[in-house]
């Protein structure tokens, strides 16, 4: 399935034209019974996505989203996608399966009813694919790829803080760390999650997630089976590699 249509050289169109309370804080002395209803520690510890702990590297540790892909999940803290942040898919060319890898995500994304915000994309958007995959093209927005740098980014900030849009991918692969610290701001108080995809490695991106995308050694133009390395993840300490049977159904 390919979701960049062929021989494609137009830019792409628009698809559709509290306050905490603590919980302690309800509880008098005569109503002891309460503190049976208050979170444990590991109920605490477990809702907290910042927090590393070694347990996460031994596959005990689950508060990720699951990317559909048993042996990625496997590799990644929180054995899946974060629920918020900046994700970098890091690629020596477009089209190669990076976004086959975030069909299941997009296809959730679209099931909750939120939005996906598509920021300059290189080539046309081929929607009978995007359908054929269980992802609905009314909820699906295109920010042109002529559109200007300073326009897009503006374009992705105000996605990434909003609460109906719940994924934006983006193609801006020259953002200084700057930019990113304050896009990575902006996706943690929206809870949404932005997808940068580039063609280079930036070892100091604050982004929580840095995946390396190659295609198969024997063959440069074989794109159904990849190899995905986690370069940098928070909660991970060294590279994890595994292989990827891209363009398989998923249920």
């Amino acid at each position: 399935m390919k979701t960049y249509s062929e021989n494609s050289t137009k830019a792409p169109e628009p698809l559709f034209g509290k306050a905490y309370k603590g919980p302690y804080s309800h509880i008098d002395g005569n109503d002891q019974n309460t503190l049976t209803d208050t979170p444990s520690i590991e109920e605490l510890l477990q809702r907290n996505a910042d927090l590393w702990r070694g347990c996460d590297m031994a596959g005990q540790g689950v508060h990720g989203r699951s990317t559909g892909y048993p042996q990625l999940d496997e590799i990644l803290p929180g054995r899946g996608w974060p629920q918020n942040g900046l994700l970098e898919i890091i690629s020596p060319q477009w089209g190669m399966g990076e976004l086959q890898l975030l069909i299941p995500l997009m296809r959730s994304v679209i099931e909750q009813g939120q939005w996906i915000l598509w920021i300059s994309p290189p080539h046309l958007l081929y929607a009978p694919a995007l359908v054929q995959a269980g992802i609905n093209t009314d909820q699906v927005l295109v920010v042109n790829l002529e559109t200007a740098c300073k326009d897009a980014l503006w374009s992705m900030e105000k996605a990434l803080q909003t609460k109906n849009c719940g994924l934006v991918l983006a193609w801006q692969t020259w953002l200084p760390g700057k930019v990113l610290r304050r896009l990575q701001l902006a996706a943690e108080s929206g809870s949404t999650l932005g997808v940068l995809f580039k063609h280079r490695d930036s070892k100091y991106s604050p982004s929580r997630i840095r995946l390396q995308l190659k295609g198969s050694s024997s063959d440069i133009n074989n794109f159904n089976e990849a190899e995905v390395t986690v370069v940098k993840a928070r909660g991970n300490f060294r590279p994890l590699t595994t292989r990827l049977q891209l363009y398989q159904h998923h249920s």
